[in-house]
């Protein structure tokens, strides 16, 4: 069989790889964990490619089933990707995002991620009995409804849904696709004091699978949230979806004293 030809522009040649064999962890684990760790880090950045399975083997002294496994767990956590006639490729990596008030703006911003945003609705409009509830109005009163389909690095990551008191906020679709509406909300003066927030999941139906770039039936995180101001005046009313091979929310936990 002739010679694998070696890759000098795999990036991952240049990681100290390594496998501890009398550990419980499985080897094809710890090697998955060490090459997200990488991808997180911004080591193996997006759209590089890693070498063939065969060299990285012989380089850990693992099989290729080992190899492969390893490679396999980040392909299904959507960290790589398999093409036909390119290799293996590295994807953007899934955003951790904190459990403050924050916005995914500013937290993608922070991050290096390049958010974009397209704006797909911005009405003023009368509320319905859900969104009035939530914004502590009367149901018919006028809201501003903006929905918006927030990327990072050109790939859509949520689709964004945000009601506030119509006169709250003077602001056009330019401003909206410029930047991050808590950016807005700061500029005009008002001061974001907390929130209520609830998470969950649900599946993809086919309009959010077509804007999200996912499979129908695909898991989304979802996020609903009512913001306040340092006044107590309720704010903001947003319900959100994200994509979970692409999006987590982080906890810290504290034990009870």
């Amino acid at each position: 069989m002739p010679k694998q030809p070696r890759d000098e522009t795999d990036p991952s040649r240049s990681l100290q790889l390594s496998v501890d064999r009398n550990s419980p962890v499985p080897l094809y684990f710890q090697l998955a964990q060490q090459l997200e760790s990488a991808i997180e880090r911004g080591t193996l950045t997006p759209g590089s490619l890693l070498g063939n399975e065969i060299e990285l083997a012989a380089r850990l002294g693992l099989s290729r089933p080992t190899v492969r496994q390893a490679i396999q767990c980040l392909v299904d956590k959507g960290l790589l990707v398999r093409r036909r006639g390119v290799g293996t490729q590295v994807v953007h990596s899934r955003v951790r995002r904190p459990l403050e008030l924050s916005s995914l703006y500013d937290d993608l911003e922070a991050a290096g991620r390049h958010p974009r945003t397209t704006v797909l609705t911005h009405v003023v409009e009368p509320a319905d009995a859900r969104v009035a509830a939530a914004l502590g109005i009367a149901e018919g009163a006028d809201v501003r409804t903006i929905e918006r389909l927030r990327y990072a690095h050109g790939e859509p990551m949520a689709r964004l849904r945000n009601h506030l008191p119509a006169r709250l906020l003077d602001c056009d679709t330019a401003q909206l696709e410029a930047t991050g509406l808590y950016r807005l909300m700061r500029a005009a003066g008002i001061t974001l004091h907390s929130a209520r927030q609830s998470i969950g999941a649900r599946a993809a139906g086919p309009a959010d699978a077509d804007l999200l770039g996912e499979e129908p039936g695909a898991p989304l995180l979802t996020m609903e949230r009512i913001t306040f101001d340092d006044t107590g005046r309720t704010v903001e009313f947003g319900a959100h979806v994200y994509r979970a091979s692409r999006y987590s929310f982080e906890f810290q936990l504290l034990a009870r004293p």
